[in-house]
């Protein structure tokens, strides 16, 4: 396995962690804005791993605010990060899954992706395009053995989204949906595992909702 961030200490902490597991990990760090950066990214994931058989796009920023106030560089930037990286990775590592006859392929989207919110214009378009990038490349590279997914998650607990919103406004988020909490980050590690797993063989292009049935209602 291979992990990528910008943070070294907190790469390293993910390598550790799987390591005392007995799973078997390396970091590559990245700064992940251009295409360069993800064409850079797959060769050096290549070159320690070998051969990259099961991808997910996780590195996205989130770009929150009033249309009007938006500033141009916030939202190339947010572009770059949730569209352009994503799309220059998968041109890179896709491919050779095809040639292979096998590959996965999760994408994290976000449960705002399919419906309106006051300022949440940029991000959730961004992941939008996202999703359609899921569907597009499914039927590019599902016919050669590559199944390419979506998760799409509701209100989840992680350092990012407590810094974010605080706990008290991430809980009333999460209170919203039938679930009436917030996700723990596992449970969205563990769709993205079930995705990536031969019990979701038949499933193609989809966009999984983890969002507490927040899609629902």
């Amino acid at each position: 396995m291979v992990v990528s961030g910008r943070d070294v200490a907190r790469g390293t902490d993910v390598v550790e962690e799987i390591r005392a597991g007995g799973g078997s990990a390396d970091l590559v760090c990245a700064e992940l804005r251009t295409a360069a950066d993800a064409r850079s990214l797959a060769r050096a994931a290549e070159n320690v791993a070998g051969p990259v058989d099961i991808l997910v796009n996780n590195a996205a920023i989130a770009v929150f605010g009033a249309t009007a106030v938006i500033e141009e560089s916030d939202f190339d930037a947010c572009y770059a990060i949730n569209v352009k990286v994503p799309f220059f990775l998968v041109a890179a590592i896709a491919p050779g899954m095809a040639a292979r006859g096998y590959g996965r392929i999760v994408n994290v989207s976000t449960m705002v992706a399919g419906f309106g919110t006051p300022g949440s214009a940029v991000y959730a378009s961004s992941k939008a395009a996202l999703e359609l990038l899921t569907k597009s490349w499914a039927a590019e590279y599902g016919p050669h053995g590559v199944r390419v997914n979506a998760v799409a998650p509701g209100p989840t607990r992680t350092e990012g989204t407590v810094d974010h919103y605080g706990t008290a406004r991430l809980e009333a988020l999460g209170a919203r949906a039938p679930a009436r909490r917030v996700a723990e980050a596992d449970e969205i590690a563990e769709t993205i595992e079930f995705l990536i797993g031969e019990r979701a063989g038949f499933v193609h292009g989809a966009i999984l909702p983890v969002d507490g049935g927040r899609a629902a209602v």
